[in-house]
């Protein structure tokens, strides 16, 4: 189902890791994560099965937003360690035989970056092109009616100049004008070097929201809210004609192809779309080789939502919408499957499922431990969604907490110091990574059998095939003779087989022979057909 990759590379059935870098080793005691912790760390995921190892911003940065308002895209914040460290990182990451991918962050700087606050401080310097300035409405407000991701307009008055600066994120966040061509030159150069220093490749942070409509109209309103809506309701209340998905933004991206091609790297987007139809123009030839699709990330436990966004992703993807079901922004899969154990069975059988599938699989830190989402008490909240907003979401501080590494170390093994963010009660001694090492039942051992499983039966060669037969709760594939079988029900199911198979991996109960499987509910069951 749906066409395969025309021009594969390295990275299309690769296995990928996230390392949300602050919460991830400390190495100093400093209570933030840092790249010599991440060093320090890297056999973990070597022994896991990782191939690329992707790590958030580690740019100078005043924090704002945790490092997505990048001051200088070319260097190291020292709370994060030293270019050198950075070139260390590069060589530990060869050394395994995985690659490295980095953030960019091309949609914003912060407002301490040179050129902002060459910007701010004169209208007529050459950087003040560099972002987005609009005159008000005639009313002295915004400009127009756009919202910011965080909450209130997308944009902030200069008070000295009188004019506007757009931000679609924080205040603190100005939004680049990408029909400046020395932006594109700026950030071309940002991307050589990069790619000089040895890193493989770029995951770009919200990669369809790079260029404006040049006429910087109202986006429609689909709904009123009131004052006290969220941000995220507040963001949702419009359909984003001029501020989102622009088609400038992928010729953009046609011109990092070709330098990517010359180092053989990977750019991989972060497209924020809920259409398949959409996320798919990313992906065609000559722009960005993968791409997120985060419908996946919001699925709910139920089988005509999953096959829903499995059918999507295989139609409109072509094997390269790369398989995401957790991040730093989104709840945790086995809190969105429900929580608890029946949570953390049913992501990792969700896991199972998608591994066999066209395209790249990603980890985010503490699925191979089936983390739950943190428990953060509000006087600690962190993250600007949660700390500037009357009425917040919630934040994204619970899938943020630092990473359990040890049941007998201060911290988890996380930090000798403070945490930046306190580990959560609810991660126990259970949920470190040194206890379920030493538990053969543990969701550890489960994540590395299934993706030693996947590495010898690599995805994506064959043709996919749904399955159309069986009871409606199931979802099954064939894929070459690879058969992939998940009970999205309540009760347990039989499933009748093509033929003979043989049992390559499973999570819960699964009884396969006579010419049919038995699953019980919540259970997935990976076959081999052998005739």
């Amino acid at each position: 189902m749906g066409d395969q990759v025309t021009d594969a590379g390295w990275w299309s059935d690769a296995v990928g890791y996230e390392v949300y870098l602050r919460s991830f080793a400390d190495s100093d005691g400093d209570g933030i994560g840092d790249l010599p912790g991440l060093i320090s760390r890297l056999d973990h995921l070597a022994d896991l099965g990782v191939d690329i190892v992707w790590v958030t911003p580690f740019y100078p940065s005043p924090m704002a937003d945790f490092g997505y308002d990048v001051a200088d895209h070319t260097g190291v914040d020292p709370r994060f360690g030293t270019i050198d460290d950075l070139d260390r990182l590069v060589a530990a990451v060869h050394e395994r035989d995985m690659r490295l991918l980095i953030d960019l962050v091309p949609n914003h700087t912060s407002d301490q970056h040179e050129w902002f606050r060459s910007a701010l401080a004169d209208p007529a310097s050459p950087y003040r092109d560099f972002y987005i300035w609009r005159d008000g409405a005639p009313d002295g407000g915004p400009p127009n009616n756009w919202r910011s991701h965080f909450g209130g307009p997308a944009w902030t008055l200069d008070e000295a100049s009188g004019q506007w600066w757009c931000h679609l994120f924080l205040p603190e966040q100005p939004d680049l004008n990408w029909a400046n061509p020395d932006v594109r030159a700026a950030f071309e150069d940002i991307i050589t070097h990069w790619l000089a220093r040895g890193v493989d490749g770029f995951r770009i942070d919200v990669a369809h929201s790079l260029v404006k409509h040049p006429s910087f109209a109202d986006n429609p309103v689909l709904v009123e809210v009131g004052p006290d809506a969220s941000a995220g309701e507040a963001f949702g209340a419009m359909r984003h004609d001029h501020d989102l998905d622009q088609p400038g933004t992928l010729d953009v991206y046609r011109d990092w192809h070709r330098l990517a091609r010359e180092h053989d790297a990977v750019l991989l987007g972060e497209v924020y779309l809920d259409s398949a139809e959409a996320v798919g123009a990313y992906v065609a030839d000559g722009v960005l080789d993968l791409s997120f699709f985060f419908p996946v990330l919001h699925t709910t436990w139920d089988a005509e939502v999953l096959r829903h966004v499995v059918t999507a992703t295989l139609t409109h993807g072509r094997g390269r919408f790369a398989w995401v079901h957790s991040s730093h922004d989104d709840p945790r899969a086995p809190t969105r499957f429900g929580g608890g154990d029946r949570g953390r069975r049913r992501a990792l059988s969700f896991l199972a499922f998608t591994a066999f599938l066209p395209g790249p699989l990603f980890l985010y830190q503490g699925d191979e431990l089936g983390l739950v989402d943190g428990e953060v008490d509000p006087a600690a909240a962190s993250d600007p969604v949660a700390v500037r907003n009357t009425n917040p979401d919630g934040g994204r501080d619970p899938v943020r907490t630092p990473m359990p590494w040890s049941p007998d170390a201060p911290n988890l093994g996380f930090s000798t110091g403070t945490p930046w963010l306190p580990m959560p009660a609810n991660h126990t001694a259970a949920d470190t990574v040194d206890a379920q090492r030493e538990d053969p039942g543990s969701t550890l051992h489960a994540v590395r059998r299934l993706l030693r499983t996947r590495r010898e039966r690599r995805p994506g060669t064959d043709p996919v095939e749904l399955l159309a037969e069986g009871p409606a709760e199931v979802l099954g594939y064939r894929s070459g003779d690879v058969l992939v079988v998940l009970n999205a029900g309540d009760r347990t199911v039989t499933v009748p087989l093509p033929g003979p198979v043989e049992l390559a991996f499973s999570n819960g109960t699964v009884d396969v022979g006579s010419g049919r499987a038995v699953l019980e509910p919540d259970a997935v069951a990976v076959m081999e057909v052998t005739t």
